[in-house]
């Protein structure tokens, strides 16, 4: 491939083959591997050589690119709450473990 694409970490990407879009999370050098991790949370090691033939696009982080990672920890709430006690109560029964 004469316009190759070089691996950034923290770049997002995306495989025209594929049509999937993936960010760059590791890369090694001494072991000439990069490893990256798909919007849908899989992740795969690539060799170098491998990278070279992949048809790739460089693209814009997606808008909720923390969704396949589980890291949304935003919670709503419906219920107001009229105490105190009332309220930590209510923030005790949504919380995350």
């Amino acid at each position: 491939m004469e316009h190759a694409i070089k691996a950034e970490r923290g770049q997002w990407y995306k495989r025209l083959d594929l049509n999937e879009a993936f960010e760059v999370v590791a890369i090694d050098r001494d072991e000439e591997c990069i490893e990256i991790q798909y919007y849908s949370g899989e992740v795969e090691e690539i060799d170098e050589a491998s990278w070279q033939l992949l048809e790739l696009s460089p693209i814009a982080p997606p808008d909720n690119w923390s969704g396949a990672f589980g890291t949304d920890n935003r919670v709503e709430y419906e219920v107001q709450a009229d105490s105190l006690e009332s309220a930590l109560n209510l923030v005790d029964s949504n919380r995350l473990d």
